[in-house]
């Protein structure tokens, strides 16, 4: 199934080999419990909105790869504050932004050359959140 993040217009399709690696470590529930001076428990819940961390990421160093012209366009939306984008994964639509305090995005290229050109793969690291 296709991977794919838009901002407006312009879609571009991701590797379908990225996992969504914590997928699994995420509550909807949000709660906390103190004692108070009498020893008694008080817990507070609520449900949680928005937030959800969405890392996706190559299962390994053989996996994933995404052409050079991809990391750029990715890399442009990852240098506008706050830019809202549509996740399409898992055939869902999701609203992200980047989750920069977590490293937004990177990427790396599977062999380093000294002329790049679009063509050139990267393996890369994206942390979104829902919104």
């Amino acid at each position: 199934m296709s991977i794919t993040l838009a901002v407006g217009a312009t879609t571009v399709t991701l590797s379908s080999a990225l996992y969504w690696s914590d997928e699994n470590n995420w509550a909807p529930v949000e709660q906390t419990a103190e004692r108070t001076i009498t020893g008694a428990m008080i817990i507070s819940a609520a449900q949680r909105i928005g937030g959800r961390p969405i890392t996706l990421e190559p299962a390994d160093d053989e996996s994933g790869w995404m052409r050079r012209d991809v990391i750029d366009q990715l890399r442009n939306w990852a240098a506008v504050a706050g830019q809202q984008m549509t996740l399409t994964l898992c055939g869902q639509e999701r609203t992200v932004i980047w989750r920069h305090q977590d490293g937004g995005f990177e990427a790396n290229p599977v062999v380093h050359y000294d002329d790049v050109v679009d063509t050139d793969n990267y393996l890369a690291t994206l942390r979104l959140m829902e919104i």
